[in-house]
C-alpha cells in the first residue's frame, strides 16, 4: 500500500510498432526505443460520438516514450530556414498503420512549463474508482497519448511515422519594423477571409494571468501580469469544433514583422489544464499592439507574437 492512487491496478504492456522520424530533420531514421526512458501520463479519456456529445471511456496511467526524448536528437532542418530561421513555426504530423493522422506543435513538445505530456504509450494500467470498481475497457495496442487534451481524439493508436514540418506560409520578414504596430488581426478560415478583430467582441469574460515573463534568448522580460481574453472564446465563432479539427487543426499566429508560430487547434480550444491562450489588447500606438498573444502553456515567452496581423487555420 502507498500514497500514489495511480499505481494501484495491473500493468499491461501494449505493442509499440516501428516507428520512423521523417521530413525536416537531417538524420530521419528509425527510432530506437531502447534507448529513451519511460515517462508517465495520467489521463481521463473521453471520445466525441457521432452527434458530437462527449463519450467518457475510461482513466487511466500510461507509460510510454515522450515526443520531447524521441525527437530529441534529431537536428532540424527546416524547409523555410532562409526566411525564419525560428523553430516555433514548426509542427510534427503523426500518421498511423492506418493513415489516420494528428498534430502537436514544436511549442507543445518543446516549450511547454509540463514535459513529457505527449508520448507513445507502451503500458497501461486502470486508475479505478475504489466505491464503484470500474474496469475500464483497455486498448489492444500502443497509441498517442495527449495529456493535456480534454478530448482525446488526438490518442490515436499504432502510431508509425512522426514528420517534422514548418508551416506551409509564408510571411516577409521585416525585423526592423519601427513601430511594430498592425491595428488590425485578420482571421482566416483556411482560405476563407472569416472576420477581421479591430477590438474586443463585447460580452467575454476578461483573464489575468500572473507570470514570471522569460525568454529562450534574453531570460528574463518582467514579471508583469497579462491581462485579456481567451484567445479560443475569440475565435470560436470562426473554428467550429469536431473530430478533425481536435485531431488535425493547425493554427498559425503571425505578427507584421513576419514573425509567427504554430500551435494545433487542440492546444487552443481543447485543454484540459487551464494554461490558456490568452489575446491582450494593448494601449493605443504602444509598441507591438494593438494585440500580442500570450501563452501561458509555455515556460519561455518565444511564441508571444506580437503586432498580431494574421490567424489562420490552415486544415480542417
Amino acid at each position: 500500500m502507498t500514497n500514489n492512487f495511480y499505481d494501484k491496478s495491473e500493468t499491461f504492456l501494449l505493442p509499440v510498432k516501428e516507428l520512423t522520424v521523417e521530413g525536416e530533420v537531417s538524420n530521419p531514421g528509425k527510432v530506437d526505443f531502447s534507448s529513451l526512458p519511460l515517462r508517465s501520463v495520467i489521463v481521463k479519456e473521453t471520445l466525441l460520438d457521432d452527434s458530437g456529445s462527449d463519450r467518457f471511456t475510461g482513466a487511466f496511467r500510461y507509460d510510454g516514450y515522450s515526443f520531447f526524448d524521441i525527437l530529441n536528437t534529431r537536428v532540424v532542418k527546416k524547409s523555410n530556414a532562409k526566411e525564419f530561421g525560428s523553430v516555433i513555426d514548426l509542427y510534427v504530423e503523426v500518421e498511423n498503420d492506418r493513415g489516420e493522422k494528428t498534430v502537436f506543435s514544436w511549442g507543445e513538445i518543446y516549450y511547454p512549463v509540463n514535459l513529457h505530456r505527449i508520448i507513445v504509450a507502451a503500458g497501461v494500467s486502470r486508475i479505478i474508482p475504489t466505491k464503484t470498481n470500474d474496469l475500464w475497457e483497455l486498448p489492444g495496442e500502443s497509441k498517442i497519448i495527449a495529456g493535456s487534451d480534454l478530448i482525446t481524439e488526438r490518442n490515436i493508436p499504432s502510431p508509425v511515422i512522426l514528420r517534422v514540418r514548418s508551416i506551409a506560409k509564408s510571411f516577409e520578414v521585416r525585423r526592423e519594423l519601427t513601430p511594430l504596430y498592425s491595428g488590425r488581426i485578420k482571421v482566416f478560415n483556411n482560405t476563407e477571409h472569416a472576420h477581421t478583430i479591430r477590438n474586443y467582441p463585447p460580452g467575454l469574460n476578461f483573464e489575468t494571468f500572473r507570470t514570471i515573463f522569460y525568454g529562450r534568448g534574453r531570460g528574463i522580460h518582467s514579471t508583469e501580469p497579462f491581462r485579456g481574453i481567451l484567445l479560443r472564446d475569440i475565435l470560436d465563432e470562426y473554428y467550429l469544433q469536431g473530430k478533425i479539427r481536435l485531431r488535425e487543426g493547425l493554427i498559425c499566429i503571425a505578427g507584421i514583422d513576419g514573425y509567427r508560430c504554430a500551435a494545433s487547434y487542440s492546444e487552443i480550444f481543447n485543454r484540459n489544464d487551464q494554461q490558456e491562450f490568452l489575446l491582450v489588447q494593448m494601449e493605443p500606438d504602444e509598441n507591438g499592439g494593438l494585440f500580442r498573444i500570450f501563452a501561458a502553456s509555455d515556460f519561455f515567452s518565444d511564441r508571444a507574437v506580437k503586432a498580431i496581423s494574421e490567424i489562420h487555420l490552415l486544415s480542417d
